[in-house]
């Protein structure tokens, strides 16, 4: 293989690796929008959503089709749960305060986590195929690609229902205005509730395509520094943003670590995001009205 196709194949890799960052990054960034809340236990939620998957396919002893719909079911329980009883009771606190509550409910899922299902690592059922994606010459491993496939037709159809279905202009006026909102008759509420539902859903199929290619650990939230600089590159306000952002992200992490190796691939798409955020600290396609911590 030439350099050229090399490089080519390195970066079809890249994008689909960051494709699976989007779907995850749309779960911050609702999120945000509708509460102001920095969600960072959002990694722990992935990691929950695969291991629902787990218990009840390996476990339980039922079916993957009967597994799939159960873990998101359960990853947006709960994450309505979380909304519920432990942030909705303090909105209106300081901003530290709930990215407090939120890195500690991280730390305490990760912990059941180990205790319930050890910290070894677990291989879930496939529910990817693994058949190799050609594309001409460049070969993409088959749960890489399907799972980029599965995570960009999830990840478009959520942007084309928050924009365009009554429910997503619900949600979006909510954002906007709440005092407008709750006068035109939404319930700021049941909006909240189905954010950090459609938040869990997201997250948990992350989880699993994610525990799909590299098995599944309580560590598996630790994804969620690199989902962070996607969604502080794109915008933390912006839909739209994180799915460029993402796709850049994954391109450029792949990118480094196949010329330069792990150590530069660790750090410098962070250092990217640093010198973005020193002249745009809204990202790069956030709005004016962001506050920054």
């Amino acid at each position: 293989m030439d350099v050229l196709s090399q490089f080519v194949e390195y970066s079809v890799i890249g994008i689909a690796s960051g494709g699976i960052y989007i779907l995850a990054a749309l779960g911050f960034v609702v999120v945000y929008k509708a509460s102001n809340v920095f969600n960072f236990a959002l990694g722990e939620m992935m990691m929950m959503g695969a291991y629902f998957f787990f218990g009840v396919v390996v476990q339980l002893h039922f079916g993957t089709l009967v597994g799939l719909p159960i873990a998101l079911i359960g990853s947006a329980v709960l994450a309505m749960l979380i909304e519920r009883f432990l942030l909705r009771p303090m909105l209106g606190r300081p901003v530290i305060v709930l990215v407090m509550i939120t890195f500690g409910l991280g730390s305490i899922l990760r912990g059941l986590a180990a205790i319930v299902w050890t910290s070894d690592v677990l291989t879930i059922p496939d529910f990817l195929p693994r058949q190799p994606l050609f594309i001409g010459s460049i070969l993409v491993p088959g749960k890489l690609a399907w799972g980029f496939i599965v995570a960009m037709v999830i990840s478009l159809s959520f942007i084309a229902y928050y924009r365009f279905s009554r429910a997503g202009i619900a949600l979006r006026a909510t954002s906007s205005d709440l005092t407008t909102a709750e006068g035109l008759g939404i319930d700021a509420r049941r909006a909240f509730a189905q954010t950090w539902a459609i938040s869990g859903a997201l997250s948990a199929t992350a989880g699993l395509i994610l525990a799909s290619i590299n098995g599944l650990t309580p560590q598996l939230g630790g994804v969620v520094i690199d989902i962070i600089a996607v969604v502080f590159l794109g915008g933390i306000s912006s839909v739209g943003g994180v799915v460029i952002a993402g796709l850049f992200i994954g391109w450029l992490e792949t990118i480094l670590g196949a010329y330069l190796g792990a150590n530069w691939q660790s750090f410098l798409p962070f250092l990217v995001v640093l010198l973005v955020m020193m002249f745009r600290p809204r990202g790069l396609f956030g709005e004016k009205r962001i506050e920054r911590i």
